[in-house]
């Protein structure tokens, strides 16, 4: 067996991300609550916002008064109405109260299930070869931002180089970075010259850049996956099937074996980690899904086979819709090569049959974007293509964007509502989203909130 390389995590690449931080975010708001006038044990340590319209649980639906006390990063009391005054001698404790306007609704933070903070799309392909991992962390501090800015308060960054992942999702949960509560795969699993593997280079090229995350039969599999999980990995990502922006040209067919995928989910389940699975193709898809995975991502070419595979799995799907608009901006551009340029064309055609078929089914449908691909900030323009291509109502992306992608996540009981013990991620929005999405995209985020933290007022 051969020993899987494991390249130490960035962390010293954090008081560099934390002063790129603070450039960025010049001219938002204070991001911690207000400093108590009190110190000590008994210094007031409560923020209270309030608003005539707030919607707690998008399952539910009602949008009414109601006022939020928070300490720390957590939810420890909601309150029907605007009351004056707060019970159990709580107005003793608040170092902080904000009222919202009328045209203000109050709900909680948005859930992607589907990033790469450090990557931007239409990257060249040879960047991977001469881009560091602490510079790929820093473009992940500046993504983070406008991605928290657009009202994602929780990510599930699938895919990073080296340690930068963990690195910025370590930044950002320590205070040092404003983001997203990130949980990260870090590397891709992918077989030898797949997707998520080094392709298109010389011999040597490929060897010195080998990231470790490539195996062939069910034993390497498993010891990928035991590896990264020792690395800090959240989730297990793999390539079931080919992919479109790698440069392998080996098409959007299944690339791991049965048992290889099989070897995969039960090592990572075993060690209390869910599994998203990268998969296009068909075959892949059902193979993936009858693997056990917990989601399919993308699933472009899912058919009835697949469909059954992911009902008696009880598998996700994430439609990361968004990607077909990156490529409808960057194909005439010109910024992608005649391998991958082809593959997008073939992808383009398939356009939302997988969420048509999924939804039809009834299977679990989570919020996904694969921002990275697309732009990061614009995570939101996902959800008229959902409407679009798989007819659902505004309501039900909401929730897939907040309760479904929270169930996904494994965070049901962390985020997705407003209640107490859950995390205080909240967003200010100017509309109505469960009548009108557009006051979920990024010109109509008044406030956002996460983990406490004000990052946008």
């Amino acid at each position: 067996m051969r020993t899987v390389p494991l390249r130490p995590r960035a962390r010293n690449v954090l008081p560099i991300a934390a002063a790129l931080a603070m450039v960025l975010s010049n001219g938002i708001a204070a991001q911690t609550p207000a400093t108590p006038t009190e110190s000590g044990p008994n210094a007031p340590t409560l923020r209270v916002l309030q608003s005539q319209r707030v919607l707690l649980d998008p399952v539910d639906g009602r949008i009414a008064p109601a006022t939020i006390v928070i300490e720390g990063d957590r939810i420890v009391r909601v309150i029907e109405g605007l009351p004056t005054t707060l019970p159990d001698g709580l107005d003793a404790r608040v170092a902080h109260k904000q009222s919202f306007d009328a045209n203000t609704l109050l709900m909680p933070g948005l859930i992607d299930s589907h990033v790469h903070l450090t990557g931007n799309p239409a990257e060249p392909f040879w960047q991977a070869v001469v881009e560091t991992d602490e510079r790929a962390a820093i473009t992940g501090v500046r993504n983070a931002l406008r991605t928290v800015q657009a009202g994602f308060t929780t990510v599930r960054d699938l895919g990073a180089p080296g340690g930068a992942g963990y690195a910025l999702r370590d930044a950002i949960r320590d205070g040092d970075v404003p983001g997203p509560r990130v949980l990260s795969a870090g590397r891709m699993v992918s077989i030898i010259g797949g997707h998520g593997d080094l392709t298109g280079f010389r011999p040597e090229v490929t060897r010195a850049m080998d990231g470790g995350n490539t195996c062939t039969g069910p034993e390497q599999c498993a010891e990928v996956v035991r590896t990264l999980s020792r690395a800090g990995a959240d989730v297990i990502k793999f390539a079931a099937t080919g992919g479109v922006l790698s440069q392998q040209n080996r098409g959007l067919g299944q690339h791991f074996t049965d048992t290889e995928m099989k070897a995969i989910v039960d090592t990572a389940h075993q060690l209390g980690l869910k599994v998203a699975s990268h998969a296009h193709g068909a075959e892949g898809v059902a193979a993936a899904a009858r693997a056990g995975v917990d989601s399919i991502e993308h699933g472009t070419y899912v058919d009835e086979a697949g469909i059954r595979a992911m009902k008696a799995s009880g598998t996700y799907l994430v439609p990361t819709l968004s990607p077909t608009i990156a490529y409808r901006e960057n194909l005439p551009k010109g910024l992608y090569t005649a391998v991958v340029a082809a593959k997008i064309r073939v992808r383009l055609e398939a356009t939302g049959k997988n969420i048509a078929a999924a939804r039809q089914a009834g299977l679990p449908i989570a919020y996904g974007t694969d921002s990275g691909v697309s732009e990061h900030g614009r995570n939101a323009e996902e959800m008229p293509l959902m409407v679009q291509y798989g007819g659902m109502s505004s309501k039900e992306v909401v929730v897939s964007a907040t309760r479904t992608a929270a169930e996904l996540l494994g965070l049901e009981n962390e985020v997705g509502r407003l209640a107490p013990g859950f995390a205080a991620d909240i967003i200010g929005v100017g509309g109505n989203p469960m009548e009108d999405l557009g006051a979920l995209q990024r010109d109509r985020i008044r406030f956002v909130m996460a983990a406490g933290r004000v990052v946008k007022d």
